[in-house]
């Protein structure tokens, strides 16, 4: 990981503290760079004029006792990488050949979208069980990689 890295990593960790899921652990950022600028974000959360899961003071999810990494369409929150994207397309802004800093793994809905998007690089922080999502990614040739910078790179940045 390069310097790079560890300053669009520490945006998505940002934007992900812009949540507004209600479950505990589940605040996750993104930002699509390209060319060294960032071209969107996004974060998990209701979309547009829909009350939001801390509005509504609960997770349907945990209500309905649905497992992470299970039944994604069950759910008032867009995904972060999905909101990222959606933004591009919205603001008309090319993401293609770009790079993705997330904070967790995508999930298989969105590495879809990243795939389709044209989005070439995928660096995540966290895990995420979903393995469909590493066949998609592998048989696309996006490249997906674990953020995990070198002791030396994080005090070289600070």
């Amino acid at each position: 990981m390069d310097k790079w890295d560890i300053r669009f990593m520490e945006m998505a960790r940002v934007v992900s503290s812009w949540t507004s899921c209600f479950a505990p652990g589940r605040a996750i950022g993104a930002v699509i760079v390209k060319d060294k600028r960032i071209m969107t974000t996004g974060y998990n959360g209701a979309p547009a004029g829909m009350k939001t899961c801390r509005e509504k003071g609960e997770c349907l999810r945990r209500k309905l006792g649905i497992e992470s990494g299970t039944r994604a369409e069950v759910c008032y929150a867009a995904h972060a990488e999905q909101n990222a994207i959606l933004q591009a397309a919205k603001l008309g802004i090319s993401i293609d050949g770009a790079t993705l800093y997330c904070t967790h793994q995508p999930c298989s809905i969105c590495a879809k979208m990243i795939v389709n998007a044209g989005i070439r690089r995928v660096i995540y922080e966290q895990g995420y069980p979903d393995a469909f999502t590493l066949e998609i990614f592998g048989e696309t040739g996006v490249k997906l990689e674990k953020y995990e910078p070198q002791e030396s790179e994080t005090e070289e940045n600070q």
